[in-house]
């Protein structure tokens, strides 16, 4: 923890750094303000230095002694913070100075009632310095899921190899490759009848995610996330104890930190309000189908996109109006997933400040489930709609749904629904992953960059003053110069600012990576090893931005990643339903596996043949052109092959009667194995899960036996 920040011996002359603009006229409104926030820190005996540098003032604030005295004392009474090491520690932790200081800082009020985070609205900032557990914890939990995403990464390299090794002599593949079967168009006005051996390549891609191997993959994977979290558990455990801080208890410490700062202070009391809570339930599930509505307008604008770009003048864009629409899809996609996360945070923000939660720690509880909740409908709803209902709502020839009875709906790829999802996912997992680490690194040095000007130039001007002059006095034990104290305070005012969202974003990006690597993993084994390699690069980059180029977070305590963890197990149970309706609802493996035990040729007695010989076109049924039904859902032109042939009759998939159209047998039967399986696999992966969860203990054996020396050591300290 503290490799990661060097401590300069100038930081530690005051706890505090307040910078504010410089105001000429002694009776503006701010300039008062301004003194009278100082006088009110003076009055509870804070040492405060005052600097004037060009338009800037700074106020360098350091506490008393008494403070951190009746801190600890306070901390000895209390019942879940006395086993705390500041306790005991001879010297108050900088980490500790910080968090008390800012707590205090932030709870001091003027005569107007106006407190600091109102001050800093009139442009008064500040600059801190350390980390704290609260960061450590995150950089450690990041480390941990980093380390185990190895085994997981490179089992989905083995599943996808698998694949690789043996797509060529499957029979599915030939048979699509010679097949001569002729497909209704895909489209209206301008698709036309395509043979089916034209997906030949799109059909020797698609076994390298949709087989055997990426079910047990899918298993392991919803395993390997609660065998995850429980190690977590018992790593953390081990730091933790090591910090003395196992019982931690945050809501007590802004109690204690209450009393130091006004021993007249009154607890916020706890409040429940049926009305409130009815009111931010409506408002929640509002938000969440105004998102659902926005990925349904996306789908609405692909399909008017492509049927409007098939219609255009340029030639290129006409011919290639299915991918041109994709790709405005997605950009536009992209677009208002960056509107919807501010709208989210704004939301989120706002439904808190309805709740009146008790504490600052239930607040930013409250806050990182709804914010959290939102971000994962605004991600998640378009590879729920791909996976589950796209091609699979769209209709037949003769009855195809459309919008508003205008827009027929878009269909599957050409070789499985489950290629679109496999699509989505390789381009969120690798895109936008890339974008993010560039655009989170690259623009805080460059604000920076742009700001070490100044700090430069002070240098300059300090010349011997700084080289030698400051660093004898500090050897001496005195205090530094005025230059040499503005250098280092300019030095992290020009660095970028921080907030309660610098830490949170962290986690939500990371949080939200390990939804992608699990829920959808049966669609893309290869996102543990994608999550594996942005987070090899994601700590050194987030590591170097914490440390270079932002302002220290004010150091927090505790002992747990809070709620995250509650939403890592929510997400786990996530993963064994989504895993288990993809591969039973979304892939082909229950089709095929229906297919050789009860309609292939092996099940009929066949000798010397493959059991999967013509399953394609067992999965296909025809349309009829002479039906009325089905000729005016096209036009003349989109009938005819690209040889000349008009053709009568055309082949689409699915499992129905080619004289009524009525669902067959097959596809009832093939429906109630796929409801069984998503079943079976549930309850299985679930058994699993639970008895991993009981064979791992939370904390291991040495923890527990070394806190229970330690509560014996107390206990005797205390009948001395």
């Amino acid at each position: 923890m503290e490799a990661l920040l060097p401590i300069l011996h100038q930081q530690r002359t005051y706890d505090y750094v307040l910078v504010a603009d410089k105001v000429e006229d002694q009776d503006h409104p701010k300039f008062l303000k301004q003194v009278a926030f100082i006088d009110h820190l003076r009055k509870k005996n804070m040492k405060v230095t005052k600097i004037v540098h060009v338009d800037k003032v700074f106020y360098g604030v350091r506490a008393p002694k008494e403070i951190f005295d009746k801190y600890r004392y306070l901390l000895k009474v209390s019942d879940s913070c006395n086993w705390s090491g500041d306790r005991k520690c001879g010297r108050v932790p900088h980490s500790t100075r910080i968090r008390v200081v800012h707590y205090i800082l932030h709870h001091t009020h003027i005569n107007t009632g106006e407190n600091l985070r109102e001050l800093q609205e009139k442009e008064m900032s500040f600059s801190w310095s350390y980390f704290g557990e609260k960061v450590a914890l995150y950089y450690l939990w990041l480390g941990w899921y980093t380390i185990l995403l190895v085994p997981a990464a490179i089992l989905g390299v083995i599943v996808f190899l698998y694949a690789l090794a043996f797509f060529n002599t499957s029979p599915l593949i030939k048979e699509v490759c010679e097949s001569d079967t002729v497909m209704c168009p895909r489209c209206d006005k301008w698709c036309q009848v395509w043979q089916l051996r034209d997906t030949c390549t799109y059909a020797k891609v698609s076994p390298l995610f949709d087989n055997e191997g990426t079910v047990f993959f899918a298993m392991f994977m919803a395993v390997w996330a609660t065998i995850f979290l429980e190690l977590w558990k018992r790593h953390k455990a081990t730091f933790v104890s090591k910090w003395k801080v196992f019982d931690w208890c945050e809501e007590e410490e802004e109690l204690i930190l209450g009393v130091v700062n006004d021993p007249d202070c009154h607890p916020k009391e706890f409040r429940h309000s049926y009305l409130r809570s009815t009111l931010v339930l409506v408002l929640v599930t509002l938000m969440l189908v105004l998102i659902i509505g926005l990925t349904q307008a996306l789908v609405v604008f692909r399909v008017v996109a492509a049927v409007l770009l098939s219609e255009g003048t340029w030639e290129f864009v006409r011919d290639h109006a299915n991918t041109v629409a994709v790709m405005l899809g997605a950009v536009l996609h992209y677009f208002t997933m960056q509107v919807m996360t501010r709208v989210n945070k704004a939301v989120a923000f706002k439904l808190c400040e309805i709740e009146k939660t008790q504490s600052h720690a239930a607040t930013e509880r409250s806050f990182t489930v709804k914010m959290f909740t939102f971000q994962f409908f605004t991600l998640f709803s378009s590879l729920v709609y791909v996976a589950f209902f796209l091609g699979r709502i769209n209709g037949r020839p003769g009855s195809y749904v459309r919008i508003f009875g205008k827009w027929r709906l878009e269909e599957c790829h050409p070789s499985g629904c489950l290629t679109d999802l496999f699509i989505q996912m390789a381009v969120i997992m690798v895109l936008k992953q890339t974008l993010n680490n560039i655009f989170e690194f690259i623009v805080p040095w460059f604000k920076s960059y742009f700001k070490r000007t100044t700090t430069k130039k002070l240098e300059r001007k300090c010349g011997d003053c700084y080289k030698n002059a400051c660093r004898e006095e500090e050897r001496r034990g005195h205090d530094p110069c005025d230059i040499c104290k503005l250098h280092d305070w300019l030095r992290n005012y020009d660095l970028n600012d921080v907030n309660f969202f610098s830490l949170f974003n962290e986690f939500l990006e990371m949080v939200l990576q390990f939804s992608f690597t699990t829920i959808f993993v049966a669609a893309f084994p290869l996102a543990p090893l994608l999550a594996l390699i942005n987070n090899i690069f994601e700590i050194r980059l987030d590591a170097i931005k914490m440390v270079s180029l932002e302002r220290r977070l004010v150091p927090k305590k505790t002992n747990n990643i809070g709620i995250w963890i509650k939403v890592l197990e929510a997400i786990g149970v996530l993963a064994v339903i989504a895993n288990g309706l993809v591969i039973g609802v979304s892939s082909d493996f229950i089709p095929r596996l229906v297919y050789r035990y009860h309609y292939g040729p092996c099940a009929n007695g066949e000798e010397n043949v493959h059991c999967m010989k013509g399953y394609i076109n067992d999965t296909l049924s025809t349309a009829q052109i002479t039906d009325l039904n089905v000729r005016k859902d096209f036009f003349p032109s989109q009938l005819i092959t690209e040889s000349g042939f008009n053709v009568t009759q055309c082949s689409y998939k699915d499992y129905r009667n080619d004289v009524d159209y009525s669902l067959t047998s097959q596809f009832w039967l093939i429906m109630a194995v796929r409801f069984a399986f998503v079943v079976l696999f549930e309850h299985v992966v679930v058994i699993f899960k639970c008895i991993a969860a009981w064979f791992v203990p939370d904390s291991p054996m040495l923890v527990k036996n070394d806190r229970l020396k330690d509560k014996l050591s107390r206990l005797k300290e205390e009948l001395q």
